[in-house]
């Protein structure tokens, strides 16, 4: 049986999940969070969302290779309709566009939802993706098909005109949060599709040769303190 919790990845519990699944085809959402991977943690990150009361799934720094599981992959998450900026997110409010919102998180059996500390214009598929392989391997485990059915998201900032369609995201499978029918999105931008489902870990090999400080800038993984509610 696959494990409902990545192995291996950091926890922060008591985060508030979207409610059960509605049922449907798997799929995975990427979703940039606007924050810089050489500055920011994954775990610094989950915990702005875990307040904000827009968990996703797991929260992943592709430099650092930080990942963050805040709820069960078998409940749904929130971060789907939010702005792709921590620095602009608000709590979810009362009412119509909430009600919208919760069935965007909710469709699918599984509905995976990777909240990437990295910017919509800076695809970071061109940066080392540090951990992706063991992103990957549970996805798989899941039974998620590697393919995107709605083929590469678009570039920053053009996915905002994008309208993302039923019919292929009824196929399950790997979308960008701006292919997601129904709602407004940015990101994840022009990132390389073939790279990424195959597990290719970008720029890892540049990094390893170079040292990773030539990616964090300054030497230090900075931000990357330990979470407060973390087993």
């Amino acid at each position: 049986m696959s494990d409902a919790w990545l192995p291996g990845a950091k926890r922060l519990w008591d985060s508030t999940d979207g409610g059960p699944l509605n049922g449907g085809a798997p799929r995975v959402v990427w979703q940039t969070l606007g924050a810089d991977p050489r500055a920011m943690s994954a775990g610094s990150a989950a915990e702005s969302l875990d307040q904000l009361g827009r968990a996703p799934h797991l929260v992943w720094n592709p430099v650092q290779g930080e990942i963050v599981q805040l709820i069960s992959v078998l409940r749904a998450g929130r971060l789907l309709g939010t702005p792709e900026d921590l620095s602009q997110m608000a709590p979810p409010q009362p009412g119509a566009d909430t009600d919208r919102l919760a069935e965007a998180n909710a469709e699918g059996r599984l509905c995976v939802q990777i909240g990437v500390v990295a910017f919509p214009w800076d695809p970071f598929t061109s940066w080392p993706m540090t951990g992706l392989r063991r992103i990957l391997d549970w996805l798989d485990s899941w039974g998620i098909p590697r393919r995107w059915p709605a083929g590469a998201p678009a570039p920053f900032p053009h996915g905002l005109t994008t309208c993302g369609d039923r019919r292929t995201w009824a196929k399950g499978g790997y979308f960008g949060a701006s292919q997601v029918p129904g709602l407004t999105a940015a990101g994840p931008g022009a990132i390389d599709v073939e790279q990424l489902t195959a597990g290719a870990e970008g720029k890892a090999s540049a990094a390893s040769a170079g040292g990773i400080d030539a990616y964090l800038g300054n030497g230090h993984a900075a931000g990357s303190g330990a979470l407060s509610r973390v087993g």
